[in-house]
């Protein structure tokens, strides 16, 4: 799979809430599934268990089996690579673009304690 089918999958698998509301899940540890479908009655077991797999194959989730139980690991490093390669570079510019302006704004003098010339009052 090319770097950027990669970047498809994971797109992709974020691209729906329920699959986000899985990773807050399982942000704080590992899950059994059917303690994730408990988490999200509004899914059955199934609908369930293809999130889980769309989540699997953009990298998202390693599981691991453990006799009858399927244990759901977050692998958060897909997430960083989205932040190394897109979402640090696109802040950083647009924190850059900001302090400019504010640096442009602070500079100009403040146009109503400083009315222009053209509107000076004329002398009798």
């Amino acid at each position: 799979m090319s770097t950027e089918d990669k970047y498809d999958a994971l797109f992709k698998a974020l691209g729906h809430r329920v699959r986000r509301q899985m990773l807050d899940l399982l942000k704080d540890g590992p899950q059994t599934t059917g303690a994730l479908c408990d988490a999200l009655p509004a899914c059955d077991r199934c609908t369930v268990m293809q999130h889980l797999t769309v989540l699997e194959k953009a990298g998202l989730l390693v599981v691991e089996r453990r006799g009858r139980e399927r244990w759901n690991h977050l692998d958060a490093l897909p997430i960083h690579d989205i932040q190394q390669r897109w979402i640090g570079p696109y802040a950083d510019h647009a924190v850059s673009m900001l302090a400019q302006l504010k640096r442009t704004v602070e500079d100009e003098p403040d146009p109503v304690a400083q009315p222009p010339a053209s509107y000076a009052p004329a002398k009798s």
